[in-house]
């Protein structure tokens, strides 16, 4: 059987599209700097450039891989049907909310402030460029599966066992967020991402539950001022009881 190079072109362009940056910035950036400042300038056309690029990545990537007719025959065993691998999906992400809670208590045990610089970075871009919501919420869990899950751990998987899989590729899915200090929440929710496409054998699993927790992350930090307001609100209603 001729060998396949679905996974080696999927890594390329995602290569590209992470360093396409450094090009594409200077293109964009005329087009959004009116009425604001040349900080908030950049931080809009990263958001819209992140747009664009993880955009075209992801459906060459969902192109590449549905004319590879054997491409998710990786890890070896029986599917889940359909159904299951989506409300798995949906388990999945409270699955992660926990771990990252677990990985949570055991950073602050061991000294380090909660907030991450990678989050606190994204929502800044979202603030200048919405549509970049899209690209974190949409685009960017279906390429980081592709690469972690499916290339990665689903390489080693059959050719080790689940556990050095999974450690290897959450570590590297944790080292890719450069962001050091928390990398034991990154690396828990990797893990646990990849103990869901090995459950079920369905990349859409652990997008599913990649993407709302990415939803989730979004939804809390945009509306953190409202969210404090909400919480003020009761309990000055709880204090006049």
């Amino acid at each position: 059987m001729k060998k396949s190079n679905t996974s080696l072109w999927i890594f390329i362009i995602y290569i590209i599209a992470q360093l396409s940056a450094v090009v594409g910035l200077p293109i964009v950036i005329p087009f959004v700097s009116e009425g604001r400042t040349p900080q908030e300038a950049y931080l809009a056309a990263s958001g819209w450039w992140m747009f664009i690029a993880f955009g075209i990545t992801t459906i060459a990537a969902l192109i590449l891989s549905n004319k590879d007719k054997h491409y998710f025959r990786t890890p070896k065993g029986k599917r889940s049907p359909l159904w299951v691998a989506i409300v798995l999906g949906i388990a999945g992400f409270f699955m992660v909310l926990f771990g990252q809670g677990a990985a949570g208590m055991i950073e602050q045990q061991l000294g380090i402030e909660p907030g991450s610089d990678n989050t606190a970075a994204l929502v800044s871009v979202a603030d200048m460029a919405p549509v970049a919501i899209v690209a974190v919420v949409l685009f960017a869990p279906i390429l980081e599966e592709f690469i972690f899950r499916r290339i990665i751990f689903g390489g080693l998987v059959d050719r080790t066992n689940f556990f050095v899989a999974a450690a290897v590729s959450s570590l590297v899915f944790a080292a890719v967020h450069m962001d050091f200090t928390h990398i034991l929440l990154y690396a828990a929710s990797g893990f646990i991402f990849a103990f869901l496409y090995h459950v079920t054998k369905r990349l859409i699993t652990s997008i599913i539950a990649h993407m709302l927790l990415n939803g989730f992350v979004m939804a809390v930090q945009l509306n953190l001022d409202k969210i404090q307001e909400f919480i003020d609100q009761m309990e000055r209603i709880a204090n006049m009881q």
